[in-house]
């Protein structure tokens, strides 16, 4: 199984600039150890089970309660697809054969 998951997540009241927080998540995202690839909006991650998705979110809103944040914002989507694994590469690829390379 493959499970793909966008996840944008920062507060919504420490100011203006969210990298400082961002940052935070990102770290937590890199130590779970699933590949993953950052976007100016929102971070890709790829595991094998929606239980390990689902641990991971739990674990990047943590922080950012470590962090006194009262208010969390989060946009999170999944592509769950059994029978299938490294789609974060493979669909890219997919489109790549198709067109030629684009932007990464």
């Amino acid at each position: 199984m493959s499970v793909l998951l966008n996840i944008a997540m920062f507060p919504t009241d420490h100011g203006e600039s969210k990298s400082e927080y961002v940052s935070q998540v990102i770290k937590v995202i890199r130590e779970c150890g699933y590949p993953y690839q950052l976007t100016p909006m929102a971070t890709i991650i790829e595991t094998e089970e929606l239980s390990q998705a689902l641990a991971i979110i739990q674990k990047c809103y943590d922080v950012l309660e470590d962090l006194d944040c009262n208010r969390v914002y989060s946009i999170i989507t999944f592509d769950i697809r059994k029978g299938h694994d490294n789609r974060l590469k493979s669909k890219v690829e997919s489109i790549e054969s198709k067109i030629g390379e684009v932007s990464k």
